[in-house]
């Protein structure tokens, strides 16, 4: 067992499991150094790994609440250093991690899930953002996933440290997606709009030609009236005018006789004079309205030639008034709108002009930074290929070639968020994509790892990974699963070596069926179902020092366990 640990900057301490699955309740505590799980097949270790992975943050499902409880509780406590990276995210969460990082969630059968952090509630996204520096788990999924070439990209940047370049990238690109779904939707709307536009103009101007004040119709309505009926008008007001004043026996002539001889009665009776007066004042008045009734007289015209401009006016009104509205008012309110609609043209070309310029930066710095991107990529690709190499080489592939192929991704320009700089697609993750190429026996050509890597050798290589990035503080804590799968014997111990050596700087949990792995273990936890009131659960338990070789035997020899298996574990733990 290793004898000296460096501490790692964030670790496992507890790990807390209610009513999960086939699981009552199960506490587990870990350490610094290689933590090794063992268990017959089925005993629960996948379930415990399922844990681990909820509380980094995978998404969970109700299936998994065991059968008779109403919610399952998953808890885990993360020893956090100062200057553990994960403490600036607890920073920025406003998250005090002093007393350690505590995360809990509760997997409710009606599927109203919560997670909480140091108390708090969190979303999903804050536990995958804080987790994510935290721990690594290299299980069946890291095999599958390994074999997506998307991966091939991530793990080349996380080796070389290219996280922080990556990630903007990442942001500006969905920064510029959103601009050029914008600056689409207004260049759309322009030219869907510019026989609008054209539109809107010839009405300005008709309207504009056409130089209309607002009641205009009713002062021509009233003057074509009066020319046609000028001839009426005229002798109408000039038969009052006889009637009233200028015939013989007038009516002013009448009143004025009548007002004299009561005047004269008035001096006789006093009584008299006010009514008298009052139809002295009637003579005044009756003069007024001759006055005026004269010179309406001497207005009135007889004009054919005003009478056809008048008409061709109101015609013209009345065809604006036709098309815009039915009334002078609602010409000019529409004439106002299209003011308003052409000015907001002239707003959408700012806009257009505007949005562009800012597309053009976002394009200009993502073609930037995804140059240097790329740049680093094949720089590090190399050097990749090489530790990937020597990795292989103490993992008994001692004839393997690795390589990593960086290529452009295949230009296509039709959907929106396929973004061209500098003549190449960039995509969120830039300008590049990557595959794995191996070549594990001597004098074979390189192919994608996808094609031809057999279920050892993809162990195996993803342990090299792990180790290489975990070199590179990729993350504190790594959990390892299938570790062993398509492996044995002499490989199996070289193995379990490399995740002893690893776990000198980081904190190793490794599910195991091989002796010759477990036997590395700084420390060992037995897996176990057992049958309790007639429902299985899982228990899981320390294995001392003194039950570490019956452990170890029953891995070797399974259910049938001899002395010469027992002689056998005891021999391997000694020669650790």
């Amino acid at each position: 067992m290793n004898t000296s640990f460096e501490t790692p900057q964030a670790m496992l301490q507890e790990l807390s499991i209610r009513n999960f699955a086939i699981i009552d309740d199960l506490k587990v505590s870990f350490s610094e150094g290689l933590t090794v799980l063992t268990g017959e097949t089925g005993a629960g270790k996948s379930i415990i790994l399922n844990a681990v992975n909820l509380l980094l943050g995978n998404r969970a499902s109700s299936k998994l609440v065991r059968t008779g409880a109403d919610a399952a509780e998953l808890e885990a406590l993360f020893m956090i250093s100062a200057d553990s990276p994960v403490n600036k995210v607890l920073s920025e969460l406003q998250i005090d991690p002093s007393e350690g990082l505590l995360i809990r969630r509760i997997i409710s059968r009606s599927e109203k899930h919560r997670n909480y952090i140091n108390g708090r509630l969190a979303t999903l996204q804050m536990l995958s953002q804080l987790t994510e520096p935290l721990a690594s788990i290299a299980g069946q999924h890291a095999h599958q996933t390994l074999l997506k070439e998307d991966q091939h990209l991530l793990t080349l940047d996380q080796f070389a440290g290219l996280m922080p370049l990556r990630r903007s990238v990442h942001e500006t690109y969905h920064t510029l997606v959103p601009l050029l779904k914008s600056l689409q939707a207004l260049m759309s709307k322009q030219e869907k709009e510019a026989a609008q536009r054209e539109l809107y103009e010839f009405q300005k101007k008709e309207i504009a030609a056409v130089n209309m004040q607002s009641g205009e119709d009713d002062i021509l309505e009233q003057e074509r009236l009066r020319l046609k009926n000028a001839s009426f008008l005229a002798q109408t007001i000039h038969e009052g005018l006889n009637t009233l004043y200028n015939a013989p026996g007038a009516v002013v002539e009448k009143i004025s006789g009548t007002c004299k001889a009561i005047e004269k009665a008035g001096q006789i009776d006093s009584a008299l004079v006010g009514p008298c007066d009052r139809l002295g004042k009637l003579v005044f008045q009756i003069e007024d309205v001759v006055h005026e009734f004269q010179c309406y007289l001497d207005q009135i015209q007889h004009d054919e030639t005003r009478l056809a401009e008048v008409e061709e006016r109101l015609d013209q009104l009345n065809r604006l008034k036709r098309k815009y509205g039915g009334s002078l008012k609602a010409v000019l309110s529409y004439s106002e709108r299209i003011d308003t609609e052409l000015n907001g043209y002239d707003t959408l070309n700012v806009d257009i002009d505007d949005l562009q310029k800012k597309v053009d930066q976002c394009v200009a710095n993502i073609g930037d930074m995804a140059g240097k991107l790329s740049e680093q990529r094949r720089y590090a690709c190399k050097r990749l290929s090489q530790q990937v190499e020597k990795e292989l080489r103490s993992l008994k592939m001692p004839h393997t070639r690795f390589d990593v192929l960086l290529e452009d991704h295949p230009c296509k320009t039709s959907a929106l968020d396929r973004i061209q700089v500098k003549g190449k697609l960039c995509l969120d993750t830039g300008i590049d994509q990557a595959v794995f190429m191996i070549a594990p026996n001597k004098g074979e050509a390189l192919k994608p790892l996808a094609a031809i890597a057999s279920g050892g050798e993809l162990s195996r290589v993803v342990l090299a990974l792990k180790a290489i990035l975990a070199n590179n503080d990729d993350v504190e804590s790594i959990v390892f699963d299938e570790v062993d799968a398509g492996i044995g014997g002499g490989t199996a111990e070289v193995v379990g070596q490399k995740l002893s050596t690893l776990s000198r700087s980081h904190q190793i949990i490794c599910i195991t069926h091989l002796p010759q792995i477990a036997k590395f273990a700084d420390h060992h936890y037995k897996i176990s179902k057992q049958v309790v009131d007639d429902r299985t659960q899982t228990f899981i338990s320390p294995v001392k020092e003194k039950d570490r070789v019956q452990e170890i035997a029953r891995m070797l020899g399974g259910t049938k366990i001899t002395q010469a298996t027992i002689d056998h574990a005891r021999e391997m733990l000694e020669n650790e």
